[in-house]
């Protein structure tokens, strides 16, 4: 686990420059660091550059920027490979001289060529250069575990881990698109290959990306619409043989993780998916007692730390909790532009860092539970979209008779909120993406287009799926853009603010390929979400300490915006200071946060219901001083 940067340019960036842009990110890496520069084919220069977390071949062998023994091939690597043992028995006429992931990647290349990508079961963000082709080969894990971002102008090319390395280059121009910021607003990130910059990309999951002589091409070598399409035409037709082939594949997945030269850990909440992943490392321990590590919270509504504990109990774990207040939570606001260097706004990421902060502190390497809800129908939107799908045809003749004119209105306009919301869904690309009209209409009224064209806030990509179902759709298209771009944003950035690598078993490449074999009614059975995920759980953990209503967690926005956080906000509002910024519609956007802080006042924004809205406009303009005014 680490953070790498570099460049192929004609303008040759210095090593010192190279070495500050390599050092923004030593939280990612603080064991050891190393930059090279040198030239390249056709006139330009490569720089290749790495700070280092250590975790497989802790010794000098595994440093970074690696090269073949000749020269002629040259690494830098961020991620893990899980399955470098097995690979490296398949390349054994290579001459190792380590034992890291990184030398087997490199050998990997020199059999396979960029293809090798296929081969590697990890989570992985690579930069590698071959001196022979004059090629640079990008290339980033099938779900987007690891980040990688690429500044593409001039034909140069410069990349990093980070926006914050990029925007340390010399010559960045820091251009902000308004055209991302509507969608921003309103998901509260922003997703895959756009980012908050001009000419600056994220590398798309599961992608490669080929760059010589100032030409790009990118290609899919892992497609969730492709794989999903070739994987549910071979489906699984019994249950117990799904469930014990889902058993059998997240044993070997957590197994893979549990590789490493350092303390290992997990993060374990009580729900199913950390416990079950929990259970499966601590029966692969036997009689050693695996690290687990939960917080819970001073408000009882929110605090979910007796059921980890009474898992963890159950288990057999060494458990550390930690209970956190309101004020310790709150600390960590003014640290989330420097460690998520681009505008992210979904608050869990708070609890996420504090967990972090706490594993952090006996292990460095922590076990999660991600991906159990994508992949298995878990979240209580699956449950809705169900519902509209069943509705969607009355919905349709509501439509119709709505555009009626009653009073100078549609007689649409006039319906209740939930008759509008399956009335305005007649849009094919974004039927699971329903929702509030005016969340929408506010996101867009806030910025300052000007005629220029936005993006849609939602994502009008559904007909690539080809799929009928409703609930089946929304969980690709959640696997798509809300898991790379929201949740393994969030626990990238707040486990490496930490220095602690998370690893993820049940987002393994055949663990998330053979999910895709079975059947959805064995997910969705009868109206119960996960069901063949939980199933699974009672084999290690009784019903009874896992089946409760869930509680959830959520950042008392409200309080903190309306609050403590009320003069800030005030000043991020200040007329001047958005018609310098360029970006906002100033009228709109002060009447919007003035009356969503006094509670509604008849004016466009009424209670908290849009606390989302207007927390997302807060980190950006607190994202916005730290990198556009003081950076």
């Amino acid at each position: 686990m680490c953070g790498i940067c570099g460049f192929v340019s004609r303008q040759n960036i210095s090593r010192e420059q190279l070495g500050a842009m390599n050092d923004s990110m030593i939280h990612r890496g603080p064991d050891d660091a190393g930059v090279e520069i040198g030239p390249a084919q056709d006139g330009y220069f490569l720089g290749m550059a790495q700070r280092r977390l250590a975790i497989i071949d802790l010794s000098p062998l595994g440093h970074q920027p690696m090269s073949t023994p000749d020269g002629l091939v040259t690494i830098v690597f961020n991620g893990e490979i899980y399955n470098f043992l097995e690979l490296k028995k398949e390349l054994s006429d290579y001459p190792f001289r380590g034992g890291s992931d990184t030398e087997v990647i490199l050998a990997a290349y020199l059999k396979w060529g960029e293809a090798c990508v296929s081969r590697l079961n990890g989570m992985f963000a690579i930069a590698l250069y071959d001196h022979r082709s004059g090629e640079l080969f990008l290339m980033r894990d099938r779900i987007g575990k690891k980040p990688l971002y690429y500044w593409a102008e001039d034909g140069n090319i410069v990349f990093a881990s980070e926006l914050k390395p990029l925007m340390l280059c010399p010559g960045f121009p820091r251009q902000i698109r308004r055209d991302v910021l509507p969608r921003y607003l309103f998901q509260q990130y922003i997703n895959a290959p756009e980012t908050i910059f001009q000419s600056v990309y994220k590398l798309e999951p599961g992608s490669v990306l080929r760059f010589k002589a100032g030409e790009i091409s990118c290609r899919k070598y892992w497609d969730i619409a492709q794989v999903y399409r070739e994987k549910s035409s071979d489906p699984v037709s019994s249950y117990e043989e799904a469930k014990s082939g889902l058993k059998e594949h997240l044993m070997r997945a957590t197994g893979l993780r549990m590789i490493a030269d350092v303390p290992l850990g997990a993060f374990l909440s009580g729900g199913y998916d950390s416990s079950l992943v929990s259970a499966i490392a601590q029966a692969q321990l036997g009689s050693e007692p695996l690290k687990t590590f939960s917080i819970g919270f001073t408000n009882e509504a929110y605090n979910e730390a007796g059921y980890a504990r009474a898992v963890a109990e159950h288990l057999g774990t060494e458990h550390t909790e930690q209970i956190i207040s309101e004020d310790e939570m709150f600390e960590l606001v003014e640290s989330i532009p420097k460690y998520f260097d681009e505008p992210f706004a979904d608050s869990s990421q708070i609890p996420t860092m504090l967990v972090s902060m706490l594993a952090r502190r006996r292990v460095t390497v922590a076990l999660s539970g991600d991906g159990g809800d994508e992949f298995y129908c878990g979240y209580g939107i699956y449950d809705n979209v169900q519902q509209a799908q069943r509705l969607d045809a009355i919905g349709a003749v509501a439509h119709s008779l709505g555009q009626l004119r009653l009073g100078g209105k549609t007689l649409e306009t006039r319906y209740p909120f939930r008759v509008r919301v399956i009335s305005g869904n007649r849009d094919p690309e974004t039927k699971t993406q329903f929702g509030a009209g005016s969340y929408v209409d506010f996101a867009k009224e806030m910025i300052s287009a000007k005629g220029a064209q936005i993006l849609p806030v939602g994502y009008p990509i559904e007909s690539r799926y080809g799929v009928d179902n409703w609930q089946i759709r929304r969980m690709l298209l959640d696997m798509d853009t809300y898991l790379p771009g929201d949740i393994l944003c969030k626990v990238d950035r707040a486990s490496m603010k930490y220095s602690l690598e998370a690893r993820c078993p049940i987002l393994d490449p055949e663990v998330m390929e053979y999910s895709f074999r079975i059947p959805h009614e064995f997910k969705y059975r009868s109206g119960e979400k996960k069901a063949i995920l939980k199933d699974i759980a009672y084999d290690f953990i009784p019903k009874e300490l896992l089946e409760r209503p869930k509680k959830g967690f959520s950042v008392p926005l409200d309080e903190w915006l309306r609050g403590p956080l009320r003069a800030q906000l005030t000043d991020y509002i200040d007329r001047d200071r958005l018609i310098r910024q360029g970006l906002f519609d100033a009228d709109f956007t002060i009447r919007f946060i003035q009356d969503y802080l006094e509670k509604g006042d008849g004016g466009p924004a009424t209670g908290a219901n849009f606390s989302k809205l207007t927390w997302s406009f807060f980190v950006f303009q607190q994202w916005y001083e730290a990198y556009m005014t003081n950076g």
